[in-house]
């Protein structure tokens, strides 16, 4: 009986002429030109400890150690704050404290709108032995290079001379630097730490500051860079990173978020006037997610780093509501809107503008490019029911001033109706739908947008996961992703761009802590720590699907496509979607296969010619579904390239657990 069974499913599998028909010269439906992207926020140490190359965590000695639990208000009063990543070198003859509001920088730029602030906090050092001071082991430890050099500044208070470097953690010295300060003043040292050929390989290391002499010292606002090329006149990001979301051929960067647009409390929103300048002009706050972000990723670095990466920004504005509820509404909100025109000024304004004119000053001339404006974030949370009366009072005021730009739309359009007090008047361009779902659901999805009116409303899916792995996603999450791209690639004339979230995570772990201590969300595409990135099986799945595109949709018909058993029940178990580039004339068929069988299918092309010794499969699978990559094992699933024999009516297999881009000249 058992034999039989398995017999049946073979055939099922095998013999049945499974077909798909592409019908070239019903390709009518045009792919959007933003359809792939990236979306951003401060998660899972994105920026901090991530994307920003900032090798020192808390540089402007902002961040306080936690209060063990059980320990009352009485005794957080009393204690004396602690910095959280600036220890002494000896416990025993050194110590260190945070000093609140002490540092004022000397010719600080001019404050904007009375949103900078000039006074900083500052780490008081005090040592009863000649040689000693304080080290910071920035996230998680610093990777020392051979043959790098490492640029990097602080301030000082107190007549010294003090040495800066880098070593290992066993006192190991790679690159130190003796700077001798004179007077009592706040003085700016600005150092070079060129490591040489040892260490042969990466070194987990930490930076140091020590004073020749005992006493007390104060320092303030430090800074440690490697070498990177991709930086703006005040903050670089990390190049093995960039490099990666350039293989993702992004056509846009929705940002700062996400939560981080909103934060937990209205001071703790991404502001985004505090974020522009130098590093020291920017205060920092508390991110939504439990860590402290510096402001070091800015507004012009958000807009930067979408152009390092050939994207263009959808910008996304604080609206007025915050994630612990509160919000303002009518002329409270003015204020906000305000700020939202202001800073699409400084976005795309000209040199004769205020925000414009800052941007210049700033180091970039030329204006960025923009369409897309996003009024908030998630706000089908808000349960207070403003949103409608705020969006519309953004939609407004914005198109009143750049009536050529596209207001994105955090709930649907039958909400937004629902909500307003003249639902007739309600104009939006965009919606913003977001789905985290389990493979199946991704599964069950994949029709979706077929349904969709294609005379509605423009789709922005601007937050979506298979979540499945951690902390970056398996095999079998990838397959579902790849199944729901194939419904949104082919329904691309209406859903004109989406993506993947978390973007970013840290992987770092601490000795005898088998926790990931930077994630606070796990499922995510691109891991990293201190040394190196890799990418999750998700991750290859977007670059795939990406990069080989065409501009027209083309339909398939499907006949005989096998089922396969999936938790308690059966789904389909291919996937599939096919473009066409009209100068080039070739076609980008992709197929998912869900399963643990080889699936056979006939092509057939409707409309056009084959090409055969020109066409080429790009394949990415594993043995198992739960399979996947690592910080320690990084390639173990990647794409593989090989030729293509194929021509009209003839046959392709399809491995099991496999994602598949057939590029057909």
């Amino acid at each position: 009986m058992l034999l039989a069974t398995v017999c049946g499913l073979m055939a099922m599998n095998s013999v049945q002429a499974q077909t798909l028909k592409l019908n070239l010269d019903k390709a009518d439906r045009s792919v959007s030109p933003t359809l792939y992207g990236l979306m951003t926020e401060e998660i899972n140490y994105s920026y901090e400890g991530g994307l920003i190359s900032q090798l020192l965590r808390d540089p402007a000695m902002r961040e306080l150690q936690e209060i063990p639990r059980g320990q009352g208000q009485r005794t957080r009063q009393r204690t004396t704050p602690k910095p959280r990543s600036w220890v002494p070198t000896d416990t025993l003859n050194a110590t260190c404290r945070i000093a609140n509001n002490q540092f004022v920088i000397n010719n600080s730029p001019t404050q904007v709108e009375n949103t900078r602030f000039t006074k900083h906090n500052s780490l008081v050092v005090e040592t009863k032995k000649d040689g000693e001071g304080v080290v910071n082991n920035g996230f998680w430890g610093i990777a020392v290079t051979h043959d790098t050099k490492y640029t990097g500044s602080l301030h000082v208070k107190g007549a010294c001379q003090m040495t800066v470097g880098l070593k290992a953690q066993d006192g190991t010295v790679f690159a130190s630097q003796t700077i001798n300060v004179s007077g009592n003043d706040w003085q700016k040292k600005d150092f070079t730490l060129s490591v040489g050929v040892n260490p042969k390989e990466k070194v987990n290391g930490e930076f140091f500051v020590t004073f020749a002499k005992a006493g007390k010292y104060e320092i303030a606002y430090a800074n440690l860079f490697p070498p990177s090329k991709n930086c703006t006149k005040y903050t670089c990001l990390r190049d093995d990173i960039m490099d990666m979301m350039a293989e993702m051929h992004p056509t846009f960067l929705r940002f700062p978020g996400g939560n981080y647009v909103e934060g937990n409390r209205f001071n703790e929103r991404f502001d985004w006037k505090r974020t522009i300048g130098p590093l020291t002009d920017r205060p920092g706050h508390q991110s939504p997610w439990g860590y402290w972000s510096t402001d070091a990723m800015g507004l012009l670095e958000f807009l930067t780093w979408a152009e390092n990466i050939g994207a263009e920004p959808i910008l996304g504005v604080f609206a007025g509501y915050v994630l612990q509820g509160d919000y303002v509404e009518g002329d409270a909100l003015e204020p906000f809107i305000k700020d939202a025109l202001d800073e699409i000024e400084y976005v795309i304004g000209g040199p004769e503008t205020k925000w414009g004119a800052r941007r210049i000053k700033d180091g970039h001339p030329q204006p960025f490019k923009l369409n897309y404006v996003e009024i908030g974030n998630e706000d089908f949370f808000d349960r207070s029911g403003s949103y409608p009366h705020r969006f519309q009072q953004f939609y407004k005021a914005i198109k009143a001033k750049y009536p050529q730009l596209q207001i994105i739309s955090t709930i649907g359009e039958k909400e937004l109706r629902s909500g307003a007090d003249n639902p007739d008047a309600v104009k939006v361009d965009v919606i913003d739908e977001h789905y985290y779902r389990k493979t199946e659901g991704m599964y069950k999805a994949a029709q979706q947008y077929d349904s969709y009116d294609r005379n509605g409303l423009k789709i922005f899916c601007g937050e979506w996961a298979s979540r499945e792995g951690g902390p970056t996603t398996n095999m079998n999450a990838a397959l579902g992703d790849a199944a729901w791209m194939t419904c949104m690639e082919r329904n691309s004339d209406i859903l004109i761009a989406q993506c993947y979230a978390p973007l970013f995570v840290n992987v770092s772990k601490v000795p005898g802590d088998n926790r990931y201590v930077g994630m606070q969300w796990e499922s995510d595409l691109i891991g990293y720590d201190a040394f190196s990135a890799y990418g999750s099986p998700s991750y290859y799945a977007q670059c795939m699907f990406s990069k080989y595109l065409g501009n027209k949709v083309v339909p398939i018909e499907a006949s005989d496509v096998p089922n396969m058993h999936y938790g308690n029940g059966e789904l389909p178990q291919l996937y599939y979607v096919a473009t066409r580039d009209t100068e080039t004339e070739t076609i980008y068929l992709k197929v998912v296969n869900g399963g643990s069988t080889e699936v056979n299918f006939t092509l057939n092309v409707q409309g056009g010619k084959i090409k055969t010794s020109k066409s080429e499969k790009i394949t990415l699978k594993s043995a198992k579904p739960e399979d996947t990559n690592s910080i320690d094992n990084p390639k173990n699933i990647v794409p593989q390239t090989s030729k293509l024999k194929v021509k009209n009516g003839g046959k392709i297999a399809v491995a099991p657990y496999s994602i598949n881009v057939y590029v057909i000249k």
